[in-house]
């Protein structure tokens, strides 16, 4: 009956669940489906081992309690009860080399204190197993990371999967930068952005626009005014496609996108600098910040030049 009930409050609890579980919980639907198809085979095994337990006990009180009859119903041998066996180990006494109850007065030694007495029942060969395993690998654990430092501590481990972590960010980074194009670029003001920037324009760009943007062969790039858009999304695009008509040619296979973000973002610094023997200006004008987003453009009446 003990079995039973246990079963039957096993069944209530697991079919009730899904109604107290919390819709925040992490685990996924799929895997709630595993568990609870699991748990109702369980139940419905331990419902058949029960039943069939049950089933061998009624076949045994009948072979106990049945008479024995002839083909005419007469009694020939009435059941006998069987002398009381030697008891049979359990499965739990059998792992853990136990001895039954009924063989203790065999172990008992014969010295005793004070009226207590001590069995003869030694250690459990299992349990002395894991004991000597457990002093072998103390000593192992101690020689690896204490004495021939062959592993690194705690804390070391996390000093090591921090630099390996900050690697990875590094190297992720670097990939997401590459990935910018004219649609996600955004004006950075980050130092060493504009100082790559900036490495970057001297390079490629000062002959044309000048040391300091002022403008040479190419326009003016400090003032209000732009032949291609002063927003970075025109300033990135310009460099990256170029505009062959005006003599700007295309970077896109000499720089990386990320350098073109950077220089792009070093140019827009510029804006406002006023810098000694600037070009007139050209093109329309930016009446908003052109580090912003929409902008309004204002033609001029100045003269188109070759970039």
């Amino acid at each position: 009956m003990n079995a039973l009930r246990s079963i039957f409050i096993l069944f209530i609890v697991i079919v009730a669940q899904p109604a107290f579980a919390e819709e925040g919980t992490m685990i996924p639907d799929d895997i709630k489906n595993y568990i609870g198809y699991g748990a109702i085979m369980l139940v419905l095994i331990v419902l058949l081992i029960t039943v069939l337990m049950l089933l061998r006990t009624f076949k045994v009180l009948s072979d106990i309690l049945a008479p024995v009859t002839d083909d005419k119903g007469t009694v020939v041998v009435s059941a006998v009860v069987p002398e009381a066996a030697k008891p049979k180990p359990t499965i739990v006494e059998k792992l853990l080399s136990l001895k039954p109850l009924s063989e203790e007065k065999s172990l008992i030694i014969e010295h005793d204190y004070d009226g207590i007495q001590e069995l003869d029942n030694p250690t459990p060969a299992w349990f002395m197993g894991l004991f000597y395993i457990s002093i072998a690998f103390a000593v192992i654990y101690m020689l690896t990371y204490h004495v021939f430092n062959l592993a690194p501590l705690q804390d070391q481990e996390y000093v090591n999967e921090i630099t390996v972590a900050n690697k990875e960010k590094e190297a992720y980074l670097a990939k997401s930068a590459d990935r910018v194009d004219e649609n996600t670029v955004k004006v950075s003001a980050d130092p060493a952005v504009l100082s790559a920037g900036q490495t970057i324009y001297a390079q490629n760009c000062m002959p044309c626009h000048g040391d300091k943007g002022q403008g040479m062969v190419g326009p003016n790039l400090t003032d209000d005014y732009w032949l291609h858009g002063g927003t970075i999304t025109d300033v990135f695009k310009t460099i990256k496609y170029g505009v062959q008509a005006k003599g700007m040619p295309n970077w896109e296979k000499q720089l990386s996108p990320k350098q073109i973000a950077d220089v792009s973002s070093f140019i827009m610094s510029l804006h406002g600098t006023n810098p000694a023997n600037a070009k007139e200006a050209q093109g329309e004008k930016q009446q908003d910040n052109p580090a912003g987003g929409a902008t309004a453009m204002v033609t001029t009446d100045k003269s188109p030049t070759v970039n």
